[in-house]
Formats: structure tokens, sequence, C-alpha cells
């Protein structure tokens, strides 16, 4: 909501010296562009695992069962099915990738319109959209998730649409708060003024102001997204076998803990490093894009 603040009451300023002093704010924190790196490195490997991963994901070797980091020409091991460590967490990116970004897109889209008409029409239509959204609001996120994935069926696209369908409230609450506040604004009366509909006021004047918060809060539930779909695969509601995914690998990995920690332990320092790069990126542009932060940074 930071970002909506700085824009209420202000004089626009011309696109391109807003992005430019965006983008001055934005290198300015290393932490931010730091993230940037690593998450630009995660989506080449997305794209390119087949060609730089040094295995065959699916493929064992029975003479290398559970061999430790750096045995064999496997850098990071194998697991107890012989298969390369290394080779797995690469083509686990790309499922990673996937069940951050989407779930947030699909989230936003829907949050974002839900919010627009429950604020802008705050009667019946907006009193409605918004006790529907309580209802899931009541029910903890984490439980949601699990109970319609496992009423769904496992796999990828029910992960997906079940993360979607958890945080598509929470974003609505973000843009409704928001429009609320907006409708009242001075811009918003004078287009009102000038002949301006409804759908247009909604689409040329509150949305724009919207979208930075939105961009901010989906950015850093990419990260949570992370964690979540990892969740699911370590409960087995994720992608099945033999498909590579970080949540199984941990999962598959429990049981030789004591023996072959690496097993479990690579791909949870991967998930908590990519999270926590989409939470030092969504920080980065919350500050980025909020006016009133970019002067203190």
């Amino acid at each position: 909501m930071s970002a909506l603040a700085g824009h209420v009451g202000r004089v626009a300023q011309p696109p391109a010296t807003a992005i430019r002093q965006a983008l001055n704010a934005f290198s300015r924190d290393r932490a931010a562009v730091a993230a940037v790196v690593l998450l630009a490195i995660v989506l080449f490997i997305a794209i390119a695992a087949p060609i730089i991963a040094p295995y065959d994901p699916d493929a064992g070797d029975g003479t290398m069962l559970l061999s430790p980091p750096l045995t064999g020409g496997h850098l990071l091991g194998t697991d107890g099915q012989g298969r390369d460590l290394l080779t797995r967490l690469l083509f686990g990116t790309r499922l990673a990738v996937v069940e951050a970004t989407v779930p947030v897109v699909m989230a936003a889209v829907a949050g974002t319109t839900l919010g627009l008409l429950a604020g802008f029409y705050e009667g019946l239509l907006g009193g409605l959209v918004m006790r529907v959204l309580d209802v899931f609001f009541a029910i903890p996120l984490v439980l949601l998730g699990i109970a319609i994935a496992a009423a769904l069926g496992s796999g990828p696209p029910t992960v997906i649409l079940s993360m979607a369908v958890v945080i598509t409230p929470y974003i609505a609450r973000v843009v409704f708060t928001a429009t609320s506040q907006l409708k009242h604004s001075l811009f918003v009366k004078a287009a009102r003024s000038s002949g301006s509909g409804e759908l247009e006021i909604l689409r040329e004047e509150i949305l724009p102001h919207v979208i930075p918060s939105v961009i901010v809060y989906g950015t850093t539930n990419m990260g949570a997204m992370i964690v979540f779909a990892a969740g699911f695969g370590f409960l087995g509601l994720g992608a099945q076998p033999p498909t590579s995914d970080w949540g199984a690998m941990i999962a598959f990995g429990m049981t030789t803990l004591a023996s072959a920690p690496w097993v479990s332990t690579f791909p949870g320092l991967v998930i908590i490093a990519v999270a926590l790069a989409f939470n030092y990126l969504g920080d980065g542009l919350r500050i980025a894009l909020d006016p009133r932060l970019r002067t203190r940074a």
C-alpha cells in the first residue's frame, strides 16, 4: 500500500522521469540487484537445463547409489537411485519457475479485477465480493491450498490452480482498499466532471495507481509460491516421479537424512535462496515504485 500512498495527491511526473528515478533507486539497492542477478541465472537454467545438465535426470546408476558430492563426476552427489543431484536440481528449476510465476499472474488478474469492482462499487456488488473473499480469509492459507490440491488430484496444474485460488483474496483485498481510497481523489472527481465513464475511470485513472502495489505484492508472493510448491511436492501432491521437483527431492532424501544428508540439503538450500531472492526483489520494487521511499533510499 505504500506504493499507492506516494501517488495519491501528488502531481504526476512525466513517465520517462518517473521510470528513470525508479531505476536509479532500484540500482542503489544492492540486495535487490543481487536478487535480479540470481533470478536471471535461475531463469537461464530453466530454459537451458537440457543443454547444460551433465546427465539424464531420470537415469540412475546402480553402482553410484547415495554417492557423496564430488564423487565419480557427480558434483553434488547422487540420490538413492543413483541419479545425479545437480542434474535433477537443474531440471527442477523449470517446474519451480512455472509454479512461482503462473499462480501469481493468475491471482493478480483475478484479484485486481475483483478488487477494482468491489472497491469502486461498494454497495451490493462490493459487499458480496468481499464477503465471499472473507470466507477464504477464515481458512488457514496452507490448509486451504492443500485441501484444493487434494480434492482435484496431484500434479503441477492442480498445484498452480490451488495456489492461485489461495492468494487471489489477498491481492483483491489490497486492490479493494486502494480503490476505495482512490475513487474519492480529486483526479477521479475531475475525470467524472469531464464526462469520463465509470469503466474509463477504472481503466485510466485508478488502475495505473493500483498496479505498483500489485506488482510489489505479487513479486513477494512468488517467493512464497516457491515454498508452497515445494511443500506440495514434499506431500506428494505435486509433480509425480520421475519428474524432477525440489520438494519431492527433499521428501525422497528424508529416509536417508542421517547417512546421506546432501540428498535433501541441496534442494532445501536452493529453495531458500530463490525464495529470498524474490523477497529482496519485492522489497527493491516497493522502494523504487514509492516516491516517498525513493527519496530516503
